[in-house]
């Protein structure tokens, strides 16, 4: 996570997000814990982790070894907080993460915190999460709202999200079309299954979506699932039940000066607006210009590649892993430079782990095996590795993330790679009307490349932005500086932590 070896690493260091510096002289000089450790130390755990020094001082921006007299009473003091429950929720650290670093003669602690897992946050101070939690954004401390610590809260103590029985709700609340239409899927992929012949209502029960609580008495309470609403619901009800709830599907144009998007899908009426119908309509959409190549099975041809089974299985996982009561909506994006997949909420496990696959920890369960009854989805923990084999294999760009401004959300950016030289679903160099080795759309101008790619990625670096694009860093530096001077582009916030913002 962090090495510091020299005095030279001393002089290049900058407070981060994930990087903090503290004298720690204390009142008589000889060290002690600061308090201001604590508020970052909370802030770390709740975000991604990160580094204190402890007997480093600040000045100007520069950074230099001021030491601590007495690093052993110092590491005493730390663990003995952490400890202490009226203090600090969880002690999150081992003795493997305070080392002590000698340099120019002089001790200083490097403490690394681990950001805490989902059954530890929030971690909070002086015993009480509100107005006690914080979170580390760029490099500052922030106290999190009360909205916040509360589906932190959830988020710790509720294992799945949408098994919760909706009171007052019930099957006039359901789009019988969307539950008709998913169940004649089903009996296509489980023709001889016994829940094929079941009633509405008891279909409901079986796949979760209808659920009688078993606690003790006649008034125990049975209705609809919030993942039976937002599955197959109507749209009024599921906004009266999640009102934070919202979809949307935004095709965007190579050049946004004219038409902000080609096509577009959110609840308007028009339509159930519940998660099924979503699906159905949207993945059409996303693969409608993959190519397929003629291959047979027996006398039947496949009509499926990995990158179809890629998208699918990104549109399902955006749509079970969302937090439907964050602020955050979902939103899928298709654009020339690839697709981006946006939930509300972020990731239960790190980006890398799920990335690697075999941990699971899934938001709604119940949704996600609805998905898997008629074959859409991966079994636990193998969804996003399958993502990522499909598209990277095709030569593609894939990247996860999750971030907590300016709402908490998951973002996979599935992004058609600088090398393929090939159309989707296409094999390079065959592309019509590109020669081979050219990066698909680019007969597009740079600056309207840049734009495109920066509205789908707004947190992209400039180096990240080159290897999407097929150009050289100072190619893209050049673009992006001419853009900035046009009004086109501006950054918001730091070089790390920071994003783009496209101006229309």
């Amino acid at each position: 996570m962090f090495d510091l070896r020299t005095l030279d690493d001393i002089g290049q260091l900058a407070e981060t997000d994930e990087l903090e510096c503290k004298l720690a002289h204390g009142q008589d000089g000889k060290g002690e814990v600061p308090k201001d450790f604590w508020p970052t130390y909370s802030a770390m755990a709740n975000a991604h982790g990160g580094v204190v020094l402890l007997g480093v001082r600040e000045k100007s921006g520069r950074f230099s070894i001021a030491g601590l007299e007495n690093p052993t009473k110092v590491r005493g003091d730390l663990f003995n907080t952490l400890n202490n429950k009226a203090k600090v929720s969880a002690n999150l650290l081992s003795d493997a993460d305070v080392e002590e670093v000698r340099l120019d003669g002089k001790s200083i602690l490097v403490v690394r915190i681990p950001p805490a897992t989902r059954k530890q946050r929030p971690v909070f101070l002086n015993g009480q999460p509100f107005g006690n939690t914080y979170r580390r954004l760029h490099e500052g401390d922030r106290h999190c709202d009360e909205e916040t610590v509360k589906r932190l809260l959830a988020e710790q103590v509720e294992d799945s999200r949408d098994t919760r029985i909706l009171k007052g709700f019930g099957l006039p609340d359901l789009d019988r079309e969307s539950l008709h239409a998913y169940r004649q899927a089903f009996a296509v992929q489980r023709p001889d299954h016994p829940w094929v012949a079941e009633s509405d209502e008891a279909f409901l029960r079986l796949i979760g979506g209808w659920r009688q609580s078993r606690e003790a008495g006649e008034q125990s309470e049975a209705g609809l699932t919030l993942a039976g609403l937002l599955m197959f619901g109507k749209w009024p009800s599921i906004a009266e039940a999640a009102p934070l709830y919202f979809l949307d599907y935004q095709e965007l144009p190579a050049d946004t000066s004219q038409t902000r998007w080609l096509d577009r899908v959110v609840p308007d009426g028009s339509w159930s607006g519940n998660l099924y119908d979503f699906y159905r309509r949207v993945i059409r959409k996303l693969t409608a210009d993959l190519k397929v190549p003629f291959v047979l099975k027996g006398d039947t041809r496949i009509d499926d590649t990995p990158l179809h089974q890629a998208l699918r299985e990104a549109l399902v996982n955006t749509l079970i892993h969302a937090d439907y009561s964050d602020r955050a909506s979902v939103l899928v994006v298709k654009q020339p430079a690839g697709f981006v997949f946006r939930n509300p909420g972020l990731m239960r496990v790190p980006a890398q782990t799920a990335l690697h696959g075999g941990a699971s920890d899934c938001r709604n369960r119940t949704l996600h095996q609805m998905f898997l009854l008629i074959n859409l989805g991966e079994r636990a923990g193998s969804g996003v590795p399958k993502i990522r084999a499909g598209w990277e294999a095709s030569g593609h760009v894939l990247r996860l993330s999750d971030a907590y401004e300016p709402f908490d959300q998951t973002r996979l950016e599935m992004l058609w790679g600088p090398t393929s030289g090939s159309a989707p679903g296409e094999t390079p160099g065959e592309t019509p009307g590109e020669t081979p080795g050219e990066t698909p759309g680019e007969t597009l101008k740079m600056p309207e490349r840049i734009l495109a790619a920066l509205r789908a990625s707004p947190q992209a670096t400039l180096p990240e932005l080159a290897a999407a694009l097929g150009k050289s860093e100072s190619a893209i530096e050049r673009a992006v500086r001419k853009l900035r001077e046009q009004g086109h582009l501006q950054r918001i916030g730091p070089n790390k932590g920071g994003y783009w913002e496209v101006k229309e």
